[in-house]
């Protein structure tokens, strides 16, 4: 269980922040683009903070879509609210602040000049975060969740089962159950949720029901997949949800043999892209930003990335230059020979 010395750090930060909001207004929270169950939670979390400490309420937006089976299920049953970021008139909130993403960071639709008052995050610190007034950034963490998990504790706020729910299965998938990337602080919070977590919405969340092109979306990845040694690269082309991307970056890491897993796919005209890898040595972020220099933007930590490179052609022909050129680049970074790639499968 924690210890009182655990939460000092949350303690003291988070009675800091609600000294200095309280009576400030309306808040706006921003999660980043095409939210994850980290993003939702932590942004669920503070708003539970703001409301119960201060009595203001708080604006959840995010831009993008919310496209993966799990969050949209985890969406409906446990009643997150949220709003797209765009039309929202900014000028209306008194504070803004940002979890699971930082300033200008590239991964999320607030606009650069827009002021953010607080920071809360798990990725590497940006030089960006300079102009904000209060920054938790811990990048030793494996969930932003587990911060703000951390802030409800230090301030003695009671969780209901539908908080307790979001906030375990945001560290859960974040970590893939406290194997990848975890600290102590998250294996801590994974263990005091657990039993306050209702166990039917959380079979819900992880067995979605899902359209047959998603499956298609499978399909698609496999048969476009190379390997180079122990890299491999896929692309899914056209695709309608921004977050297959990532999900297929996942099951593809499964491979035999491959340690390093780039994807990509072009959504609404941007190139959506995802990096895993199993090498510890390996700094995922570093990598992509290596990777997307002079095209896009990018970010990560670890063994996990993501970046995006806007106004990208979807022409199929425009897609297989794009493909090579960041198969060139990844090698290069990873110091692997360039050279043709295999098929994962032969037809």
């Amino acid at each position: 269980m924690f210890e009182q010395s655990d939460l000092q750090c949350s303690r003291d930060f988070s009675s800091q922040f609600i000294e200095w909001l309280r009576g400030k207004g309306t808040v706006l929270i921003v999660t980043h683009d095409h939210p994850d169950p980290d993003s939702l939670a932590a942004a669920m979390a503070l708003k539970h903070l703001v409301l119960v400490k201060t009595g203001q309420k708080a604006t959840v937006a995010y831009g993008g879509v919310i496209g993966r089976g799990e969050n949209r299920v985890m969406v409906e049953k446990l009643e997150i609210e949220l709003v797209p970021l765009e039309g929202l008139d900014l000028h209306q909130y008194q504070v803004v602040c940002m979890v699971d993403t930082q300033p200008q960071a590239g991964n999320n639709s607030l606009p650069a000049d827009c002021r953010v008052d607080l920071v809360i995050d798990h990725h590497p610190l940006q030089e960006s975060c300079r102009e904000c007034r209060w920054v938790d950034v811990r990048e030793d963490y494996g969930a932003s969740a587990t911060i703000l998990f951390e802030y409800l504790l230090a301030q003695e706020i009671s969780l209901c089962t539908k908080l307790a729910t979001i906030l375990f299965y945001a560290i859960k998938s974040e970590t893939q159950d406290l194997g990848r990337e975890w600290s102590r602080a998250d294996r801590l919070a994974y263990l005091h949720l657990l039993p306050l977590s209702n166990n039917r919405i959380l079979f819900d969340i992880i067995h979605p029901e899902v359209p047959r092109k998603y499956f298609a979306a499978f399909s698609l990845a496999i048969r476009n997949a190379q390997i180079f040694n122990d890299v491999l690269v896929f692309n899914l082309y056209e695709i309608d949800n921004p977050d297959i991307v990532a999900e297929m970056a996942d099951f593809l890491l499964r491979v035999d043999q491959v340690k390093v897993v780039l994807g990509m796919g072009n959504y609404q005209g941007n190139e959506i892209l995802s990096f895993r890898t199993l090498l510890s040595e390996i700094r995922a972020g570093a990598v992509m930003r290596e990777v997307v220099a002079g095209l896009g933007t990018a970010g990560g930590h670890g063994m996990i990335a993501g970046g995006q490179i806007r106004s990208v052609d979807k022409e199929p022909i425009a897609q297989k230059d794009l493909e090579q050129t960041l198969i060139e680049r990844l090698l290069r970074c990873l110091k692997r020979p360039v050279g043709p790639g295999q098929p994962l499968v032969v037809a």
